[in-house]
């Protein structure tokens, strides 16, 4: 544990330009983040969203209130009506929601729109995953956006892969094993501005007390934190129907495909440009919500 961290410490103090880029490209590109109150609790949310090659249904969880009534808000307001599904990965995802795709060029880059605020992270692991059908709110990484925030309108739904127990257990174990380090990098982006300090000072007897610091800090915190698992409901589910395990507890999951998963397999089928952008535009024509 020490030298992975005496190592990255390190590696961050005397990668002083590329942090530097990172910190502009957040400027850049970090979106405001928007309060989106839940409304009073809700029956069960239908969502009917046409495209160009058919119907789908989704239902939308009310254990997650602010992506919920987020994603009502944009429906009700024609936000995705003729938006495209600007991203297809086959056996990995489809993604639509990029406000700047209703008028995109033919081969125009996308991704990057965005409403202007991000919805803080409603992760409700184990009961929602990501299962084949699930929606789920796509998100800057983690470099930029360390709470996970999820965008504010663009959204993916799961295809992904069938998996074995090795594949479960190997996540299981990156995912465990990744928790002090990703506690590190925490602990990075809340020193940053003494890191440089120290580094521009040349203070390395600072900065080994400021390892020693984070070291013990972590392996405090890391004590706390039940290793990450998988249900074995979720293990059969992954095994026999498939999905994307890896992304769980790392994106918001907040529905799922109740009807039209053959089309989504349709869309996820279409041919696609270097970038993952179909070749054909697959548009979607309007979303509902279901009364």
């Amino acid at each position: 544990m020490k030298t992975i961290i005496k190592t990255a410490l390190f590696a961050f103090v005397f990668m002083t330009t590329s942090c530097a880029q990172a910190n502009n490209q957040r400027k850049e590109t970090a979106q405001p983040k928007q309060e989106v109150e839940p409304k009073q609790e809700r029956e069960t949310t239908m969502i009917q969203m046409e495209t160009t090659l058919g119907t789908v249904t989704i239902k939308l969880y009310n254990e997650t209130p602010l992506h919920r009534d987020n994603f009502i808000k944009l429906a009700n307001e024609g936000f995705y009506s003729d938006l495209l599904f600007h991203r297809i990965i086959p056996n990995f995802m489809i993604q639509g929601g990029d406000p700047d795709s209703k008028t995109a060029k033919p081969g125009q880059a996308l991704g990057m729109g965005s409403v202007g605020y991000t919805i803080p992270a409603e992760f409700v692991f184990p009961q929602y995953y990501h299962k084949k059908g699930a929606l789920a709110a796509a998100r800057t990484g983690d470099q930029v956006n360390p709470r996970k925030e999820s965008s504010g309108s663009q959204f993916y739904i799961v295809t992904g892969n069938v998996v074995t127990d090795a594949d479960l257990n190997n996540i299981e174990r990156s995912k465990s094993g990744g928790l002090e380090q990703s506690l590190f990098q925490k602990k990075v982006n809340e020193n940053r501005e003494l890191i440089n300090k120290l580094q521009a000072e040349n203070n390395e007897e600072a900065l080994m007390a400021l390892q020693n610091r984070f070291i013990s800090e972590i392996q405090a915190e890391a004590a706390l934190q039940a290793p990450f698992k998988f249900t074995e409901e979720q293990r059969e589910v992954y095994k026999t129907i498939g999905g994307t395990p890896f992304l769980d507890n790392e994106y918001t999951v907040f529905g799922e495909v109740v009807e039209g998963m053959d089309i989504v397999d349709k869309i996820s089928a279409v041919k696609t440009a270097p970038g993952d952008r179909p070749i054909e535009d697959v548009k979607i024509i309007s979303v509902k919500v279901l009364e």
